[in-house]
């Protein structure tokens, strides 16, 4: 109810000749959310098109208002992105078809849950540049090789009712490349991929072997953030962004980060996002 104005706002900017797409698979629930996170992100960072996977809950006035809201815009299908080699649902139809829209685009995997509140230049660097990124989750964070964070999550001892990337990432040796791939512990809600960095026979070699190492686990949520995490460290020069620049609600730093995930239900908590939002809404209404 907050940010219910973010409907009388004039259409996102869209900026033809950039090279950067945004994508999202959304619910009807969190239409206007979506409509806030892909307006206050397209003010700062050039967008030629916006690309929604329909979880199959939006409705013909959702998709009129996306319409109307977004210049260049495409919806896309659950059921035209699946692969047998890979789960269903939990997101898995979102990554198959970045894996399709990054033949020809940079991708932005930009979730309803986020703001852009400040200038944001090392986006544009990176997108100017082809250079894909992930928002990390702890300050000076880096890739680190898939035995590190292998060893590091055997060394823990999870028991079989571990969370599925906790039985994954202690798992990584059992990978054909292991010792030859790349890990970071990034967030698939605010990921990049540059053009042709990868494919979907690698998402569904790698998820085909993850299935064999720890079965029907790898089925639940939270596997396709293992996948994603995967295939953005493995994409030659890929980065880290700064943190706390770039960072999830719980670590805001006022008059730092530019950018926020409100992860879980921390967009409930305090009237933070109601605030900023209601912020966001009144700047877009003046652009």
């Amino acid at each position: 109810m907050a940010v219910r104005g973010i409907l009388d706002t004039p259409p996102a900017k869209m900026t033809p000749s950039s090279p950067a797409v945004v994508l999202s698979q959304l619910q009807h629930k969190d239409l206007r959310m979506f409509l806030l996170a892909a307006k206050s992100f397209s003010e700062q960072v050039p967008i030629s098109h916006v690309y929604v996977v329909n979880d199959g809950s939006l409705d013909s006035d959702d998709k009129a208002i996306l319409k109307a809201h977004f210049p260049a815009f495409t919806l896309f299908e659950l059921a035209d992105f699946r692969s047998q080699s890979c789960p269903t649902g939990s997101c898995w139809e979102r990554l198959l078809s970045i894996a399709e829209l990054v033949k020809d685009h940079y991708v932005i995997q930009l979730d309803s849950d986020t703001l852009t509140v400040g200038d944001v230049p090392e986006l544009r660097a990176n997108i100017e540049n082809g250079i894909a990124f992930t928002i990390g989750t702890f300050a000076n964070q880096g890739l680190e090789t898939m035995r590190e964070r292998c060893e590091i999550m055997r060394a823990r001892n999870f028991g079989p009712d571990a969370h599925v990337q906790q039985l994954a990432e202690s798992n990584f040796d059992k990978l054909r490349n292991c010792d030859s791939m790349r890990y970071v512990k990034g967030c698939a809600g605010f990921t990049s991929f540059s053009q042709g960095s990868f494919t979907r026979a690698f998402v569904e070699e790698i998820s085909s072997e993850m299935e064999a190492a720890i079965g029907t686990k790898w089925r639940e949520w939270g596997s396709e953030q293992v996948m994603s995490n995967i295939v953005v460290a493995n994409i030659p020069g890929a980065v880290v962004l700064p943190y706390p620049k770039y960072s999830d609600c719980l670590n805001i730093k006022k008059g730092e980060t530019a950018f926020i995930h409100f992860i879980g239900t921390c967009r409930f908590d305090r009237g933070v996002y109601a605030e900023l939002g209601s912020k966001l809404i009144r700047s877009l209404r003046q652009a």
